[in-house]
């Protein structure tokens, strides 16, 4: 199973409509996602090019469709249930959504779209500056990265209705 996810993770970072000059320089941080049962479910990679910080991942194992994918406080996926992860990354108090008129969550990102093979690449430019980002990313209890099982709504509070957690990653920095 590496294999194949090591050349998703590979072509995420080759894919899209990028010159070489816009391509991410250097790599701030990784996670590896684990689905609840404990098998492992693919890659994220934070990766930064200027003030700009991407998030690119490719999982694996997943059922077909979309899928809410948010920044947790905390980095921590306990099994079954991934609720030690905490609520979405939120460090200014914005509405949840990435349609909410105040503003997203600094964790609110777009759903995740899952092929009918269970697998999804995809690369997320993170709102905020570097080094609010970074600062937020890696307090002193972490960040996880969290897929949830149905789509998030982008406005319903707290978390889009975004149904169970089903795979999780926490992100060391590089």
């Amino acid at each position: 199973m590496k294999a194949p996810l090591a050349l998703l993770a590979s072509a995420t970072l080759l894919a899209g409509c990028q010159s070489v000059g816009e391509l991410p320089t250097e790599q701030l941080g990784s996670a590896n996602f684990t689905l609840s049962n404990g098998v492992p479910a693919g890659t994220a990679r934070l990766l930064g090019s200027g003030d700009t910080v991407s998030l690119a991942i490719a999982v694996a194992g997943l059922t077909p469709g979309a899928h809410g994918f948010h920044l947790h406080t905390t980095g921590d996926c306990t099994r079954p249930e991934f609720t030690s992860a905490g609520g979405h990354l939120n460090p200014y108090g914005k509405g949840h959504g990435i349609m909410d008129s105040d503003g997203a969550h600094m964790g609110d990102l777009p759903n995740l779209t899952v092929s009918a093979q269970g697998t999804a690449t995809a690369t997320f430019d993170l709102r905020g500056n570097r080094a609010e980002l970074l600062s937020a990313l890696f307090d002193s209890d972490g960040t996880a990265i969290v897929i949830h099982a149905d789509p998030d709504d982008g406005t319903s509070e707290p978390a889009g209705n975004a149904g169970k957690r089903v795979a999780c990653a926490v992100l060391k920095q590089s």
